[in-house]
Formats: structure tokens, C-alpha cells, sequence
């Protein structure tokens, strides 16, 4: 990007953060308070590594907005405004459109009866991988494809286990390699993997260089990717990982050149 910073959306939690979704975990207490103060050290780390944080406003009433990732996925210059798999949720794409339409980029939209949800879909080189499980379904991975196939993209649909989207089983090193808990996905459906022992350790956000984001509570892949010469900027998230959230749902990366 020419004079400018690479863009991350991002989204404020709000005072109702604690009425968000859990699937495949029991509820916790959540403290909204601890949460805002983590946000903020969140949006700090993606600025120290060079990145431009852009803010969607707040939607108070969706309180897994938070989550900006799963309301659209930006493949080049093209976002694609996704219809969630749960209901409740769908109102959360209104403000993430006005961003994106802020940041100049062409919109679309994964229509009714497709269900999509970023955080079911993992962008590796030209190949996309999108989790089918219980928030994605097949209609919603059709569109997809035909929306990203004129960009030279492959989408690979992946079946999910007992977890709730693609990226909280498995990510991408910068290098292209993945990190993955292997019992989460359909096997064979992604290149061989780094195997890790904490599911947190699954979840990694690219920053740019051989610089990761991920999270304090996966200590020991911690350890283990600064052993393997990346450079991990280390957040703690604990109150998002109370409502299934891992450091990728938190923001929306946009590498690529945007009408400024």
C-alpha cells in the first residue's frame, strides 16, 4: 500500500458482551470491564505492528459484535458482507458495511438461504478454506466460490468437528504452514500441519514479516514459534475466550491498497 498503512477493523465490546453465544462450552462470568481494558491492549498490539486500526461503531443489542471478523471477509479489494448462522447476529453486518464502503472497497453479500461466518474462513495464498459446521452451510460456501473464483481464488470447503468455526481449529503461519489441533477437522482437508497441544495455540493472526499475534493463554506454543524464529506479540484475551473468542475474531486484516 502506497503511503499507507495496512487497515484492521476492529469493534469495542459492549456493556452487554456478556449475553454472548457460547456453543461448545459451558458458560462463565464474564468481566465486561477486564474485557474493554483487554480490547484496548488487543487494538494497541495490531498499531505497534504497523497497522492502521479502524474503528466500527459499536452495536450495543449484538453483543458478539465484538467478533467483527465473522461479519465480512475482504479477499483483495472485494468484501464480502457474510449472513451469519445465528440469527441473533445478523443486524452486526449494518456497521460493518459503512466501514467497508468507508474504506472504498466493491460490497457484496452471501444471500439468503447461504450462511456464512468469517471466522469459518482461512485465506492461504490463493486458497481459501472455509469451515462447514454450524454456522456455514453449503449454500453459503456455493456463493463463495463464485464470488471468488473471477479473483483466482480455490475455496476448499472443511468439515468441523466440535468447534465453532474453521479458525478456532486451525491458522496459518506466515510462512503458509498451519497450526492446528488435529481432532477439530476433517482430516486430509488442510496440507500437513504443526500439531499443538493448547487450542489456543491454534489461533495465530499474521502481523506482517515473521511477527504473530496470539494468545497469552497458549504459553507453550508460544514458546514453540519463538523457538522457530517468529516473533509473537502476546495478548491476553481471557474474557473473549470465555464466549469461544480467539485473536482472529477480533479484527478483520486489510493488507491490500484501499481508496483512502
Amino acid at each position: 500500500m502506497s503511503g499507507q498503512r495496512p487497515v484492521a477493523l476492529v469493534r469495542r465490546p459492549t456493556a452487554d458482551l456478556a449475553d454472548g453465544i457460547v456453543t461448545h462450552i459451558d458458560r462463565v462470568p464474564v468481566d465486561v470491564e477486564l474485557a474493554v481494558r483487554q480490547h484496548a491492549d488487543y487494538r494497541a498490539a495490531l498499531t505497534g505492528a504497523g497497522w492502521d486500526v479502524r474503528e466500527v461503531e459499536p452495536a450495543p443489542g449484538f453483543p458478539d459484535a465484538t467478533f467483527v471478523e465473522d461479519s465480512v471477509v475482504v479477499v483483495d479489494g472485494l468484501a464480502v458482507l457474510t449472513r451469519n448462522g445465528a440469527p441473533s447476529r445478523r443486524g452486526e453486518v449494518v456497521g460493518t458495511e459503512r466501514s467497508v464502503r468507508e474504506l472504498g472497497l466493491e460490497v457484496v453479500r452471501i444471500a439468503e438461504p447461504g450462511t456464512l461466518d468469517g471466522g469459518d474462513v482461512l485465506q492461504v495464498g490463493k486458497t481459501v478454506y472455509v469451515g462447514r459446521g454450524g454456522r456455514t452451510n453449503g449454500e453459503g460456501i456455493r456463493q463463495l466460490r463464485a464470488l471468488l473464483a473471477p479473483l483466482g481464488r480455490t475455496v476448499v470447503p472443511v468439515r468441523l468437528q466440535a468447534v465453532l468455526h474453521l479458525k478456532s481449529a486451525v491458522t496459518a503461519l506466515p510462512d503458509g504452514t498451519f497450526l492446528a489441533l488435529e481432532d477439530l477437522i476433517e482430516p486430509g482437508a488442510v496440507p500437513s500441519f504443526r500439531p499443538v497441544v493448547e487450542e489456543a495455540g491454534c489461533h495465530v493472526v499474521p502481523l506482517g514479516g515473521g511477527q504473530v499475534l496470539i494468545s497469552s493463554s497458549a504459553p507453550r506454543t508460544v514458546e514453540q514459534l519463538t523457538d522457530l524464529g517468529f516473533t509473537t506479540s502476546v495478548v491476553d484475551i481471557s474474557e473473549f475466550e470465555k464466549l469461544e473468542g480467539c485473536v482472529t475474531c477480533l479484527s478483520v486484516l486489510i493488507p491490500g491498497p484501499t481508496s483512502l
